[in-house]
Parts: structure tokens; C-alpha cells; sequence
């Protein structure tokens, strides 16, 4: 499962690089400044686009944060095709990345990556990333047996 994502730093509102919250989320590779995000940090966000906007939400639930949601950050693309999602009022959204992380191996994301925004009890919003079974190439890449469903291309 995808564990972390990247985003140039370039692609946030300054507005938002300048939160307490990213400024130790901040790393450059290849001289180039991004901003990283981890599924296993205390504060689990994900960048993601709705609406044409760029917002900062939870990156999934745990047990002790809902009674609802899953606890997890990961969905099936075949779950959301099934409806498994439809009383949970599920809406689609981007995750904004450049880069993602599976098994210790980073790899570039074109386009962004398919998630779900959902709101717990309390209406806390949390976004889910959606996963399919990895492609060969993926499995031998990374792996892994699932992958991040990616936007406009299929590794």
C-alpha cells in the first residue's frame, strides 16, 4: 500500500507552505523543494484538489478517531464501483502528488492519484486513497500486490 506521497512545493499556496504544520514536512530532492506526506505520522493529512481547490484533510481514520469510518487510509476501487461507499455521501477527489512512496520506493505521479473524501460522526472530513491490483510492472517494482489508482496513466 501506498504509505507516503510527495508534492513540489511549488504546486501549494505560499499561504499554506508557511503553516507551522508543513514547514517539517519540507525536503528537497534533487534541489528541488516538496512537501511530504505520511501515512504513519501523528498527523496523517493528504493534499487533495475538490473543487478546484487545494485543502489539507486526514489522511483516513483510526479506531479510536471514529465509529464509522474505516480504519484505515486505503479503499478498493471495486468497493467504490459496488456502492460500498454510498451511504458514507463519499465524494471523489484528487490527492495532489508528484511522487508517491510504496515499500521504500519512490516513484513519479503524473496527474494526481483518485481518493475519496468522507465525513466521520463529528464531520471531521477524511479522504481515503484508492487502490487496484498492481500491475505487473508495479508488483515487480515495488512488490506490493495493490497499487494507488493513478489519473491518466497505469504503471
Amino acid at each position: 500500500m501506498c504509505v507516503g506521497i510527495a508534492l513540489a512545493a511549488s504546486e501549494l499556496p505560499l499561504d499554506m507552505l508557511e503553516q507551522p504544520r508543513l514547514k517539517s514536512r519540507l525536503f528537497a530532492r534533487g534541489g528541488e523543494p516538496e512537501v511530504r506526506f505520511f501515512f504513519r505520522e501523528v498527523e496523517r493529512l493528504l493534499p487533495i484538489l475538490l473543487d478546484g481547490q487545494l485543502r489539507l484533510v486526514r489522511w483516513g481514520s483510526r479506531r479510536s478517531e471514529s465509529k464509522i469510518l474505516p480504519p484505515t487510509g486505503w479503499t478498493w476501487l471495486s468497493s467504490v464501483e459496488s456502492g460500498q461507499w454510498g451511504q458514507a455521501n463519499a465524494e471523489p477527489v484528487v490527492i495532489a502528488a508528484s511522487m508517491a512512496l510504496e515499500k521504500g520506493i519512490w516513484f513519479r505521479v503524473r496527474e494526481g492519484i483518485k481518493g475519496l473524501l468522507v465525513r466521520d460522526e463529528k464531520g471531521v472530513e477524511s479522504a481515503y486513497m484508492l487502490c487496484e491490483p498492481a500491475s505487473h510492472y508495479y508488483k515487480v517494482m515495488t512488490r506490493s500486490d495493490r497499487m494507488p489508482v493513478l489519473i491518466g496513466e497505469r504503471i
